[in-house]
């Protein structure tokens, strides 16, 4: 019991410094008495766009470096070696990618979110639609990082690991409610130290023991296989989706948001893409440690029976890196990492969550719902939506098992709807919210159709080489590439349609072609998206006459008509 005791005194430790930092950089915000109406907005969800290179890099990097990310990575190569370990060389070009296409495109704009764009060109309300999958995505991600969390303190406690889920969540949204991104940047500095120093020191206190075979004498067994051909088209089907469904995120787009300048905002996208790949390294090598480990030669009975096994089974690989320090490593070896791993969680939840309801707040809250809501209702708001996203991931962390299975869910939604929806908002100016909305069916549609075994959701299309319930057609890709046609088709179509005449102006009841209305009006990069469209149009209506309106059509334009004027200002 006295070890017990030890470990939740490590936790615990870790858990009061990264509250201390926590709070600490909370109090570099500015004073809400000192701001005018919309800044306090704006300083809680972007640190007041105050984030430096250095700062930067490391939250951003630490913000994917979580407890999901290290339990998966090890998890994967246990169950499939290193060729099944995808999801860290996945988002770490994901990382890269989106710093070429959207960094600095995004921060020039001066968005607060992601789904400021959408909202702009497509109108509120239908932008508002995209909060749908981001939200998914987000709640998917925390849930993964609540169950990594679940599992380390499981076995650190000894208490049940669906008891072990929900005082994490409790913890994470605790924590989330004491300050806004200038506490989470600098919590993320805190975890990706601890993760760094507390890995490498377990990793070859690990070696030394000997219960593991020389992992360089199954080089083949660890370093896995990929299978045939149909396994090879499952497995690049799952890479694209963690490459291009890892950019369109509220938590790498507040980063992005959040930087000094839009240079900067591409560097640390950039420079988080090989400090993932660099943070992969430990996790990678727990995962073949215990891969090579004799487990009959330890203490670890899985199911409490005085039964050992050789093996780890398969209902328990989710717990490979807490598996490994209790059992491989001495125990004051265990606590550094059991307590490391458990602050980087909390650190990394409190992201998402924070992610999550911020974008309700802002964009659905403020720019749908309550265009006029003060400064101070939106961060109540917030603080509620942080509770709801907590609650909701918690409970996708109870009921699905598998971690990686969690971390390629997460993508999943935001792979086949947002990323096309977003690559078309900000480079296809033609696109139009009949557009939009039809490639946001047929994407969902598709997917649908492939089932998810998961979610016990069935396939009703049986695409080919599909067999006994898997899917190995990349029909997630397929789905991707028809949202993103479908986009195009029907925005090219829709236009041509009504500009030649062949469809009445009366039958744009979208009003997005012909039947614009004023209210549609797309804001110039200095104003704040603190104040939405309609309620800014009709405050300045009245100061324009027709004359300015005419001379200043960059800013009263429709919003359809020559979109890219924002990116020119």
């Amino acid at each position: 019991m006295a070890a017990d005791l030890l470990g939740i005194a490590a936790i615990v430790f870790f858990y009061v410094l990264i509250l201390i930092v926590g709070v600490w950089a909370g109090r570099k915000s500015k004073d809400a008495k000192d701001m005018v109406e919309g800044e306090h907005t704006e300083e809680v969800m972007l640190a007041g766009r105050n984030i430096g290179t250095i700062v930067g890099i490391f939250t951003m990097t630490a913000t994917w470096v979580g407890g999901a990310y290290i339990n998966g990575t090890a998890e994967a190569l246990y169950n499939g070696g290193l060729l099944s370990c995808q999801a860290p060389f996945g988002y770490a070009i994901s990382l890269v990618v989106g710093g070429i296409l959207f960094a600095k495109r995004m921060r020039e704009e001066g968005y607060i979110t992601m789904l400021d764009p959408f909202q702009i060109k497509y109108g509120q309300r239908v932008g508002g639609l995209m909060f749908l999958p981001a939200l998914l995505g987000e709640t998917f991600w925390s849930a993964a990082i609540l169950s990594a969390l679940g599992a380390t303190l499981s076995v650190i406690l000894e208490i049940d690991m669906g008891l072990s889920v929900i005082i994490s969540a409790c913890i994470a949204v605790f924590y989330t409610f004491t300050g806004g991104l200038y506490a989470v940047a600098y919590t993320d500095v805190v975890q990706l130290f601890c993760i760094f120093v507390g890995l490498w020191v377990c990793v070859p206190a690990a070696l030394l023991q000997n219960k593991t075979e020389d992992i360089s004498r199954d080089a083949v067994g660890w370093i896995g296989s990929i299978g045939g051909f149909r396994e090879n088209t499952l497995w690049w089907d799952n890479m694209l989706l963690l490459v291009f469904g890892g950019i369109p995120w509220q938590v790498y787009f507040q980063r992005v948001l959040s930087s000094k300048t839009s240079s900067g905002a591409q560097k640390l996208s950039f420079v988080a893409g090989v400090g993932c790949i660099v943070m992969a390294i430990p996790p990678a090598l727990i995962g073949a440690i215990a891969k090579n480990t004799d487990w009959r030669l330890t203490d670890y009975m899985p199911y409490g029976n005085g039964t050992r096994y050789k093996d780890i089974p398969a209902g328990k690989t989710n717990m490979v890196v807490p598996l490994v320090f209790q059992y491989l490593t001495p125990r004051w070896v265990s606590f550094i990492g059991l307590g490391a791993v458990s602050a980087a969680v909390m650190s990394s939840a409190d992201s998402s969550v924070l992610s999550a309801a911020s974008m309700f707040a802002h964009n659905i809250w403020k720019l749908t719902i309550r265009p006029n809501a003060s400064d101070r209702e939106v961060i109540i708001v917030m603080r509620v939506g942080i509770v709801a996203v907590g609650v909701m991931a918690t409970m996708m962390a109870l009921t699905i098992q598998s971690i990686y299975g969690l971390w390629y869910l997460c993508a999943d939604l935001v792979y086949v709807i947002l990323f096309p929806q977003l690559l078309c908002v900000v480079y296809f100016h033609g696109s139009n919210t009949y557009g939009c909305l039809a490639g946001y069916v047929v994407g969902l549609l598709l997917r649908l159709s492939g089932g998810e075994p998961m979610l016990s959701l069935p396939a009703s299309i049986h695409y080919p080489m599909y067999d006994e319930g898997a899917q190995f057609f990349p029909f997630k890709t397929m789905s991707m590439a028809a949202c993103l046609a479908t986009i195009v088709g029907v925005s090219k179509l829709s236009t041509h349609l009504f500009a030649t005449g062949r469809l009445s102006p009366s039958l744009d009841f979208l009003k997005c072609v012909t039947n614009i209305p004023q209210d549609h009006v797309p804001l110039p990069n200095d104003v704040s998206f603190n104040v939405s469209t309609e309620a800014l149009h009709m405050q300045k209506v009245s100061d324009f006459s027709a004359a300015a309106a005419a001379t200043e059509n960059s800013f009263l334009q429709p919003y359809n008509s020559n979109y890219n004027t924002i990116g020119n200002q």
